[in-house]
């Protein structure tokens, strides 16, 4: 029997950012079906509608527990304008999943534009959201959820996209800091958990392919793993997908930090003088 977080009960409200497709919108379903009222934030447009849209017909008060609002999480006070017509809405938040992202490919010395949209949205629309919905989600004194959608990009930092994988770099730096800030506050209710995805057929990761790779999970096997994992109170949810398992995921991750540790060149996995290296120990388990 799956044991569901306190703050995932009925009448309790999530706020989800990213909704209108992916991961967002699997969340935004599955916080509805669980009873909970939702609000799924993106930027306006027919997506957003769609989205709200589908969400409103799980929901058991229909369009009394759902709501719209067009967001860019990139900038502060369109989350603070955000978090006001939540609380004015519904009261409070209970449920804060920070999952708004974008992937528009970067190199070390390409567009200055996709570094500043990649870290303002991946980046600092988590940092914003964490910091003006926090103070009043701890103030309720209810037990609440912080969720910030990372990526093993962000631990792993293959090479190809470097201003993605410093976004989703920062994304765990904060939400450890976050997680250490809540549980040493006195009497908080609130905890962060960082979400770490593994191949997801979602229209972020499509690149052009209209059916799902066979490796890939799909954003409800997803958020399903996810509402399992805050369940048990893991902080990391690392999720596993049909092409790579957990113990290969660790194995990865490990031969990164060991970069440090040992002193090789960094990203040393695919330099050529490390790659057989790299390869047998994480084959080795």
């Amino acid at each position: 029997m799956t044991v569901t977080h306190p703050a995932l009960k009925k009448d309790n409200v999530a706020v989800v950012t990213g909704a209108a497709s992916g991961i967002g919108l699997a969340a935004a379903k599955e916080f509805a079906r669980l009873g909970l009222s939702v609000v799924l934030v993106d930027l306006e447009g027919d997506k957003l509608v769609e989205a709200c849209r589908e969400v409103t017909a799980l929901a058991e008060g229909g369009e009394h527990d759902v709501a719209a609002i067009g967001t860019d999480v990139s900038k502060p006070d369109e989350i603070a304008a955000l978090e006001r017509a939540v609380i004015q809405r519904f009261g409070r938040v209970h449920v804060l999943m920070n999952n708004a992202g974008i992937q528009p490919g970067s190199s070390i010395f390409g567009p200055q534009a996709n570094w500043e949209n990649v870290l303002a949205v991946n980046l600092m629309g988590v940092v914003n959201g964490s910091r003006i919905f926090g103070p009043a989600m701890i103030a309720h004194g209810e037990p609440a959820l912080i969720i910030n959608t990372g990526s093993k990009q962000g631990i792993t930092t293959p090479p190809g996209d470097p201003a993605y994988n410093v976004s989703k770099s920062g994304v765990k730096t904060l939400t450890e800091a976050l997680q250490h800030e809540l549980r040493n506050t006195e009497g908080c209710q609130v905890s962060a958990h960082l979400l770490i995805p593994g191949f997801v057929f979602t229209p972020l990761a499509a690149g052009g392919r209209t059916e799902k790779p066979e490796g890939a999970w799909t954003s409800e096997q997803t958020v399903g793993f996810m509402i399992e994992s805050l369940g048990r109170g893991d902080f990391y949810i690392l999720c596993p997908d049909n092409d790579v398992d957990r113990a290969t995921d660790e194995r990865r991750m490990a031969w990164a930090i060991g970069d440090v540790i040992e002193n090789r060149p960094p990203l040393s996995r695919w330099h050529p003088d490390f790659a057989d290296a790299s390869k047998q120990f994480i084959s080795n388990r």
